[in-house]
């Protein structure tokens, strides 16, 4: 084993840990811009409501946890598992610091991808390990990495209206059915490739399904644009409809 090896689950456990304190430089150390000023109290159509982003403590702490669970229990398949998974933390750090330091809405649109990718690839890995058996600390693996899959992809489609009007004179309001449609269908697509080519996770499907709730309280409370909330209602239960009863593949290649 290789000395990055032998570190790995140091490197996950400080990642775990890094993650929020470079995510409250602004909040809580008054460093830079708060992630999200630029989509706070503007009233957009595709954003979730506030509330909504605390999924990213859900998803810090397991990632810390498994963290721990990898430094006392060093099995075969965590090393496989745990290199993606430490880059995808290492790019959420990076795009963090970049979305408060740097505050340049194209560049924090383009770093999301790097996350999105690594976390994709964790979990790809992970669901070929489903054949091999299941046990406490894979399902915890698959719950932190599929929730930041999930979470990732709906901070990719809401982050598409943002950085179209920052190249624009778009208002938050401006063009609503189009800057919504765009979020929609980029979720429902990205939920068509996870499940058909990546994994058969739920966890996935729920920080999706909660992103969309957002947006759906979003229009209905505070736009009050209630067909807008009515649309991304439809959509939800399309795409949460077509996982349950069509199922997933995953990294299964279907016959």
């Amino acid at each position: 084993m290789t000395g990055m090896g032998k570190r790995l689950p140091l490197i996950i456990i400080l990642l775990g840990l890094l993650q929020p304190l470079s995510g409250a430089l602004a909040p809580a150390f008054g460093i830079g811009t708060p992630i999200g000023n630029a989509t706070r109290d503007i009233t957009a159509p595709e954003q979730p409501l506030p509330l909504f982003f605390s999924i990213w403590s859900v998803i810090f702490l397991t990632y810390f946890l498994f963290g721990l669970a990898y430094w006392k229990a060093r099995e075969p398949w965590m090393d496989h598992v745990a290199k993606p998974l430490a880059l995808a933390g290492l790019f959420n750090v990076i795009w963090m610091i970049s979305a408060q330091l740097i505050a340049y809405q194209p560049l924090n649109f383009l770093l999301l991808f790097p996350i999105a990718i690594t976390a994709w690839l964790t979990a790809y890995r992970l669901d070929r390990l489903r054949e091999t058996g299941w046990s406490p600390i894979k399902a915890l693996a698959d719950m932190t990495t599929c929730l930041l899959a999930g979470w990732i992809s709906v901070a990719v489609a809401i982050s598409i209206p943002v950085t179209i009007r920052s190249f624009t004179d778009l208002g938050p309001t401006d063009l609503p059915w189009n800057m919504l449609w765009t979020t929609l269908i980029t979720a429902g697509m990205a939920a068509w490739m996870f499940a058909r080519y990546i994994s058969r996770s739920w966890w996935y499907f729920i920080a999706l399904a909660w992103g969309v709730i957002g947006i759906i309280l979003n229009n209905w409370m505070e736009t009050q644009m209630h067909w807008l909330a009515i649309a991304s209602g439809i959509v939800l239960v399309v795409i949460l409809s077509l996982r349950l009863f069509r199922g997933a593949d995953g990294a299964v290649i279907p016959s």
